[in-house]
This record gives structure tokens, sequence and C-alpha cells, in this order.
């Protein structure tokens, strides 16, 4: 059997390409790599040197959108692209994504007060006003440090990969931008409030993703020769699959971070005391963050089923194809284990937090949502790495039966 460093790479995309679509969640995102480690242990339990990775074309926002853009620097070697993913949440810090000791959380409170409190006495604050809640700069420089883009573009041109796109939110024009570096071929779209614009993928793409507004600062982006300020790809990101759609994929995979849907909330509570800012935050992320594509999926069957009702020599005349999908989130409520390893963040952090109103003391955990997306510790991610893998295993029927076109 040849070893992979003088196995010459086969085309990889099957009758059926698949998309991979990986949608946002913060911290919650470490569940997409037990997930993804489930399905390809599945696929290839005995770890062929042969084996094509199952999806040729990924997809993802915010979060996402740093996990699509992993998997895809090492699409070469699927086992060891979900391992690498494994060992970096794993191993992850609160300070490895965001600065979290006392003085930069001081200044920046300082800041944000000095702004709200004398701002429209003194023009000069407003001017120096800061970007962002937390300062992701460290996770800037972990990218650049772990992702090997050139590698990503030698996994396009041999066939390893068809496509990666990334979605971002421009604050000048309201669009959906998707950034996407394709092997080529690929013309880019655009429709209401959404275009695609194709790019060599870099760290600035991964950041203006995954800039949740107020959190993390706005990415400036060069977008047809104009500056474009960029947020997190997530918000009202209302046709997450499209993207996929537009590159090839006749399967859809997702991979999302919400427990059940956006039509059941992970917590009802009925205290009536006036909300907490921690309350509020964790709303407002659950909105940014709220699963659309369930409602894509409805969108799609209805429009899969009319195909079927049409003779095989019509639908080869139509632009439209009919898409099967697959989709696996969380079985169980992520804000519940989030509070259960609240006590690892930084003190700082911490302290911050439960100024916001965040409390994981017994019979009153509330902000437990906010913390979800944004506890970044090891222990919070090894254990959305455990439940992923799990839940990936607990459906391999479904897994199996999906993929059973593709390459492997």
């Amino acid at each position: 059997m040849p070893t992979r460093q003088n196995y010459d790479p086969p085309k990889c995309t099957g009758p059926s390409p698949v998309g991979l679509i990986l949608t946002g969640g913060g911290a919650r995102a470490a569940y997409q790599a037990g997930v993804l480690a489930g399905v390809i242990e599945l696929l290839d339990p005995e770890r062929r040197p042969d084996f094509c990775s199952p999806f040729s074309i990924l997809c993802g926002s915010s979060a996402g959108a740093l996990n699509a853009a992993a998997y895809a620097c090492s699409a070469h070697a699927p086992h060891e692209a979900v391992e690498r993913m494994l060992h970096i949440w794993s191993g992850l810090r609160t300070g490895m994504v965001y600065h979290a000791d006392p003085w930069r959380l001081f200044r920046t409170g300082v800041r944000w007060f000095s702004m709200l409190a004398a701002g429209w006495l003194a023009p000069s604050l407003r001017n120096r006003q800061p970007r962002s809640f937390l300062d992701n700069e460290p996770l800037g420089r972990l990218l650049e440090k772990l992702l090997d883009f050139d590698k990503l573009a030698e996994n396009l041109e041999s066939g390893w990969l068809d496509a990666l796109a990334i979605t971002a939110s421009g604050y000048s024009t309201g669009e959906h931008i998707t950034f996407y570096q394709s092997g080529g071929g690929i013309k880019p779209w655009r429709r209401s409030l959404r275009r695609a614009v194709p790019t060599r993928i870099g760290v600035d793409h991964l950041l203006a993703s995954s800039a949740i507004p107020f959190v993390f600062p706005a990415q400036a982006m060069l977008v047809h020769g104009h500056t474009e300020w960029c947020g997190d790809g997530s918000m009202r990101h209302l046709a997450p699959i499209s993207p996929a759609i537009h590159l090839g994929a006749e399967k859809i995979f997702v991979v999302g971070t919400s427990y059940r849907d956006e039509t059941h909330p992970e917590r009802r509570t009925t205290d009536s005391n006036f909300p907490s800012v921690a309350e509020i935050g964790a709303h407002v992320l659950a909105s940014i963050f709220q699963d659309t594509v369930a409602s894509d999926f409805e969108s799609m069957e209805r429009v899969n089923r009319l195909l079927a009702l049409l003779p095989p020599n019509v639908l080869k005349t139509q632009s439209l194809r009919p898409v099967s999908t697959l989709a696996i989130t969380p079985s169980r409520s992520l804000d519940e284990l989030a509070m259960a390893h609240y006590k690892q963040m930084p003190r700082a952090a911490r302290t911050l937090f439960n100024v916001l109103g965040v409390s994981s003391r017994s019979g009153s955990k509330t902000g437990a949502a906010l913390i979800s997306y944004l506890l970044f510790e090891g222990s919070y991610t090894q254990a959305l790495i455990e439940l992923g893998r799990a839940d990936s295993m607990s459906r391999a029927e479904e897994v199996h039966a999906f993929f059973k076109e593709t390459p492997g």
C-alpha cells in the first residue's frame, strides 16, 4: 500500500459531491470537531492511507468557519485533519482566544464607561471609542500559527477538495458576503443581500466571519475595490445552505451547535425579575447564532418533492436539482454543560461576567447561555467533543446511508 508521501492523490469528488456546512456558536464549535471525528471514524475505521475526505465542499460561518478552514487545510488526510482539530480544541484556553488578564479587561471597561458616561461632552472620547467588548488579537496569532493556507491551495489544485467558502456579514452594505476559494471554474453569484467573492482565503476572512457583534471587533475586508467592515457571518444568515449548492454540492451535511431548534428554547424561567445584562446578552447571541438551517431544509424538501414529480428527461433541462440532507446537532443542552465548567474560566473574566449577571450558584444559574458561547476552556471543549462524537456514533446507520455513494 503506498504511503501518503508518495501516493498520487486521485480526484476525490464522487458522483454526488457532499457539502459540509458548519454553523456558528463560539466555543460551542468544539462540538463540531467531535462530530467530524465520529463521522470519519465510522466511514474509515481501518484508517486506509488512500481514504478520501467524504466532504468535497466546505462552508463555514463564525466559529464554524474556523473549523471549516482547519479541515480544508488538511483535507488530503481526513484522519489527521480531525485529530488536529481535536488537539486544538482540547488544549484551548480563554487567553488563547481573547485577552482575559485583569489589566486589559479593566482598561476596556474604563473606556466603555468613559464613552457612555462622558462621550456626549467630549468628542475626543467618541473618536477613541473601544471597538469591542473583548480583544481577540490572540485568536489571530493562533490561526496564523496553526493554519497552512498554502496547503489549502494544494488540496484544491490536487482534487482533495473542490471549494472552501467562508461567510461574513457586511456592516456597510448589509450583505452576506461569501468568500470562496476553489479549484477553478466556479463563477461568483449574487442574490438579494447576498454575494459571492472569489479570493484566496486567509486569517482575515476567518476573523471577519467570527467577529461577534460588540464582543469581538469588526474586520476590514477588500470587496471589489472598496473596504467593507465585516462582522459575524451568522447574523441574519437566512440561506446557510445556499453557498454549498452554488459550489456544486448535491448532498448537504450540517453540523449545528444548537440544542433542538430555534422554536424550542434551551432554558425557560419563571423568574419575574428584570433580566440581567448576561441574560439579555445570551438572548442576543442566541438570535445571532439562530439555527436557520431547519427552515432551509424545509424549503429544500419542498423543492425536492416538486422535482420528484418531473419526468427524468424534463428534469435534465432544469437548473434545479434534488439535494439530500443530513444534520447532526447536540442531543443535550450546552447551557448546562457550560456552567459545569464555568469555574475553569480565568478569575478576571469570571469576575467580569459575574458583574454582568452570570451566576453559578445552585438553583440560580443565570447567564449560562452566554457562557456556553464564550467559555474557551479545555475541560468544556473536551466535554463538547465527547458529546459530538457520541452523537455521531448514535446515528451510525444514518451516516453510513447518507455517504454510501461517496468515495472512501
